[in-house]
């Protein structure tokens, strides 16, 4: 199926199956999600890009709310018209049941639903005129004179550079790099009585856990009575899914207490975390977006604020003539990254200390900029320092002889 297409443009995409004549585009966006979506938008925003032809590739019409997408901000965003929730206080639980409520000031921790943001960007490129879209699995793409050749559909076009979502195969077969997953499962439940604060969404509840590992639950309330409840583990191994279910419900009938709830809906996901050089895929006619691009934070999952600062990096290096990917990932942070998958590989057990110490015992502005990338090496430096060093000097240790 094809979707937004001009009839001159559907016209010459349909023939060119029997008369290879390519269609040809300046860029192609392989995947429609947060990363493809966030790109589109900002090349949309930005006059350079008003006599350029994108095309967009994703084989789903876009318009399931398949997932949540939280992250944090100063003030007013350009995702505000979308964002469903907000919260201006978080609460962190050890595994001793203390908790540490931390005013988020002067950040506020944002939710968006995906059907909304998928509505809000598919209206905003309908109306363009400038991006087309094609509803189609991409089944191919090589490199013809410095140019992509991408086949879907058994149609060729051909594009001057491609911003491909899809994870290249080489990741799952690599062995030298710390693998993780964040996986997780939620419920959105329903009480008659009040049983959630609205004004703070709980970040990591360490007082339940699955065995020894680092997991946590999630809670973000939308009133008194609703909200997204989430068991999530940061480990090697995904559980059994009925093992979610029971964590799920042990948390909402011990630790909050609730004996009458209605399960309104669930979503379940699971996230790489590791440090394997997706970023090695680029070149000069192809970049890496998204999960497959290193744009989620390896060491915390979080990646929606990441697309749209990488996307304005791209944006900004196509206007200078530049690669696209050029520079667009920090390698001081990635070695940041790199040490601390080190240690919850081989000391799965040290994260909820670890995670209760970096909220606990550290400004929350200074650790949202230093997840978001935007500290100094001092600041870098007085956070680590917070950290016991043993577990994190042996990762370094493993890193050098390994």
């Amino acid at each position: 199926m094809i979707r937004f297409l001009s009839i001159f443009t559907l016209l010459n995409w349909l023939s060119s199956s029997t008369s290879m004549e390519y269609i040809t585009y300046d860029y192609a966006i392989i995947g429609a999600g947060a990363a493809g979506l966030n790109l589109a938008l900002c090349m949309l925003e930005d006059p350079f890009f008003d006599d350029k032809a994108i095309v967009i590739f994703d084989k789903d019409l876009k318009n399931a709310n398949d997932r949540t997408w939280c992250f944090w901000e100063k003030g007013a965003g350009r995702w505000d018209g979308v964002v469903s929730h907000k919260w201006g206080k978080a609460v962190v639980t050890d595994t001793n049941t203390k908790q540490y409520t931390l005013s988020l000031d002067p950040f506020t921790y944002k939710m968006i639903h995906s059907d909304d943001f998928y509505r809000f960007a598919k209206d905003k490129i309908r109306a363009s005129g400038i991006i087309d879209w094609v509803t189609a699995e991409v089944e191919q793409v090589n490199i013809i004179n410095g140019a992509q050749e991408i086949q879907a559909q058994k149609r060729y076009l051909i594009t001057r550079h491609t911003f491909d979502s899809r994870i290249a195969s080489k990741f799952n077969h690599d062995t030298s790099s710390i693998k993780l997953l964040q996986h997780f499962k939620g419920w959105v439940v329903e009480t008659d009585a009040p049983a959630f604060d609205p004004s703070a969404f709980v970040m990591m509840d360490f007082s339940l856990r699955w065995k020894d590992t680092t997991s946590f639950t999630y809670v973000l309330p939308f009133s008194a009575t609703k909200a997204l409840v989430e068991f999530t583990l940061f480990s090697p191994d995904l559980i059994q899914n009925e093992e979610y279910d029971t964590m799920l419900k042990q948390y909402v009938t011990e630790i909050l207490d609730i004996k009458k709830y209605n399960i309104l809906a669930s979503e379940q996901g699971v996230i790489p975390m590791s440090d394997y050089p997706f970023h090695h895929q680029n070149n000069d006619s192809l970049t890496k977006i998204g999960t497959a691009g290193a744009w989620v934070k390896p060491s915390s999952g979080y990646s929606f604020k990441n697309t749209e600062r990488y996307s304005l990096r791209i944006i900004d290096n196509i206007k200078k003539g530049l690669v696209p990917s050029k520079n667009i990932i920090r390698k001081k942070y990635r070695y940041y990254d790199s040490v601390f998958l080190n240690v919850l590989y081989h000391r799965n057990e040290l994260g909820p200390e670890l995670f209760t110490i970096m909220y606990g015992k550290n400004p929350i502005e200074k650790i949202f900029d230093f997840l978001d990338e935007q500290t100094s090496l001092l600041d870098d430096i007085r956070i680590m320092n917070t950290f016991p060093k043993a577990p994190f000097n042996k990762a370094v240790f493993r890193k050098l002889v390994s």
